[in-house]
């Protein structure tokens, strides 16, 4: 979920090429709407969508039974360590801050997908 457009349609392109099937929102509240009805490995999500922002959304997947476990990736052009502290500490897995290249965004991606050794 990405509330500028051009980001939004780069990252889908991306993502599908790199073979991952996507599902895009740029709104909070038609985000939290598909999360409550499709399962996902992982949820990429701007800090600042509009409706519901990414941090909102982050503790909400968290505190919900069916999304506790699901991978979630901050995006966000708030770089300072109080805000990336606040990702993290309300459950997001990663945080990345804009601009970002795509290759780190994609060994991210990877990194956060990658069954664990305990799995």
């Amino acid at each position: 979920m990405e509330d500028d457009p051009h980001i939004l349609l780069s990252l889908e392109f991306l993502l599908r090429h790199a073979g991952y099937d996507v599902t895009i929102s740029d709104h909070g509240e038609k985000a939290h709407a598909a999360l409550a009805h499709l399962s996902f490995d992982l949820v990429v999500l701007d800090v600042m969508l509009p409706g519901i922002d990414g941090l909102e959304l982050c503790r909400r997947l968290r505190a919900a039974p069916g999304t506790r476990a699901t991978k979630i990736l901050m995006l966000s052009a708030r770089g300072r360590d109080g805000e990336i502290e606040a990702g993290l500490t309300l459950g997001a897995d990663a945080y990345m801050t804009k601009p970002f290249g795509t290759r780190e965004f994609l060994e991210t991606v990877t990194r956060l997908l990658r069954p664990s050794a305990e799995s």
